[in-house]
């Protein structure tokens, strides 16, 4: 590992919208993990999500996503995947960002309930054995820590009770999200989900 190594975390997810769960998760596995910087991989279509009617333009949920991570250090926004092939598989986008990137290591961050589904996503078994995983906390979803290849860690990490989903809902309900999502953007998500 030379010097210029750059230690990169691949967040991907829908982020429709992003909130403040995914930013104070994000803030302590750039911590916990010693990583130079995570990158909110915005997904056109989760492949497992085939049927998404709720789901926001691409553009709109990345341009979301990258205001709120604007005044974030060592996280942003990447659009990667929607210059590639439809679906979106993971594999695809590590190799395609390992080809552009040649000197940066890349590890992908997942949720315990990816995790517990990980044989049924492409290349699975490429992505354990060219790529480090990182597998957090999610609730209703245990996983054995112990039996987790080398390449895979498990992070301890706070559960944040939000969820997109929840926001959504409030907002079709004339709810408040106050303090879901970062307040810079809040106006924006209220105009765009309603």
């Amino acid at each position: 590992m030379t010097l210029s190594t750059r230690q990169i975390g691949i967040f991907g997810g829908s982020f429709n919208p992003i909130h403040c769960g995914h930013i104070a998760l994000a803030r302590h596995l750039l911590t916990a993990l010693g990583l130079d910087e995570i990158w909110f991989v915005v997904s056109p279509l989760n492949p497992f999500k085939t049927h998404a009617t709720d789901l926001l333009a691409d553009d709109v949920r990345y341009a979301i996503t990258a205001r709120a991570l604007a005044s974030q250090p060592g996280l942003s926004a990447s659009d990667v995947e929607m210059t590639l092939p439809r679906p979106s598989y993971m594999w695809n986008t590590l190799c395609h960002l390992s080809e552009l990137h040649p000197h940066a290591r890349f590890t992908l961050l997942i949720g315990a309930d990816n995790w517990l589904a990980f044989d049924r996503w492409a290349h699975s078994q490429d992505i354990i054995t060219h790529y480090r995983i990182a597998v957090y906390p999610r609730p209703g979803y245990e996983v054995d820590a112990a039996a987790m290849p080398p390449s895979v860690t498990y992070v301890h990490s706070d559960l944040y009770p939000v969820s997109s989903t929840e926001i959504r809902r409030r907002i079709a309900a004339g709810e408040s999200i106050e303090g879901m999502v970062p307040q810079d953007i809040q106006a924006m998500v209220e105009h765009y989900y309603r």
